[in-house]
């Protein structure tokens, strides 16, 4: 488990990484602007930095200088971003940058740059109560990607090498209820699909690696049917 600072101005992009790091054991900090990233970095130093170039207040790249220039680059730091050129990535990788991550950002990429990111730093990971609790954003998925607002592509699918599952919990039985054949087709699917991932997040203990394993559906694909669906996979598993 590692603490890991998410700066990014978009709001879907942070909830989205922080699910993701979230479900393989990482505790996620997350920053808005340059300014909220100072505030972090000045509590404590995060075992690893995914960092955004285009900000509106001061971009990652005068942010890492800045690390840079007051000796504050101590930790890993991973630039992201759909709009920069390649004269920006080298531009930061000599600065300090550890790696470079292109918008839309494909899932198995993330997180071995992250896996890499963390076995490169010397440090020793630090407790979780060297970051403030901070309430992560709502936010409803149109699209399955990270990605800018104004990029398009798929989100690829992958996980990450030699990622080992949980044992999975006893299998339990979910009841359909509400569902009757008197139902419209669409309220009656929506009531099957909810009972269907219910029974596997109890199944699972909470695991949505397995989860995806089992419905046969990729990672982020199955975080929107849950949203959309309103099926919250913690206090499913509780359940359970």
């Amino acid at each position: 488990m590692a603490n890991i600072l998410v700066v990014d101005d978009e709001m879907g992009i942070r909830e989205l990484l922080s699910e993701i790091l979230g479900d393989e054991g990482h505790v996620v900090t997350t920053a808005e602007n340059a300014q909220q990233a100072r505030d972090v970095r000045a509590q404590g130093t995060p075992d690893l930095v995914l960092l955004d170039i285009w900000m509106p207040d001061t971009d990652g790249v005068t942010l890492l200088k800045e690390w840079q220039r007051d000796g504050l680059l101590t930790m890993p730091v991973i630039m992201m971003s759909g709009h920069a050129t390649i004269d920006t990535a080298v531009e930061a990788t000599r600065i300090g940058a550890l790696n470079f991550l292109e918008k839309p950002i494909a899932l198995q990429k993330l997180l071995k740059a992250v896996q890499q990111g963390l076995t490169r730093t010397p440090e020793t990971i630090r407790p979780t109560s060297a970051y403030p609790a901070r309430p992560a954003p709502v936010v409803a998925y149109e699209e399955p990607i990270i990605a800018t607002a104004a990029a398009n592509g798929a989100y690829a699918p992958g996980l990450a090498s030699g990622h080992t599952a949980p044992v999975s919990q006893p299998a339990a039985e979910t009841p359909l209820s509400g569902l009757s054949f008197d139902m419209p087709l669409r309220e009656a699917r929506d009531a099957f699909e909810r009972a269907y991932f219910e029974h596997h997040l109890v199944r699972e203990g909470g695991s949505m690696t397995r989860v995806a394993e089992r419905t046969g559906l990729e990672r982020t694909h199955l975080y929107r049917k849950l949203k959309q669906l309103g099926v919250e996979p913690s206090k499913v598993s509780r359940k359970g």
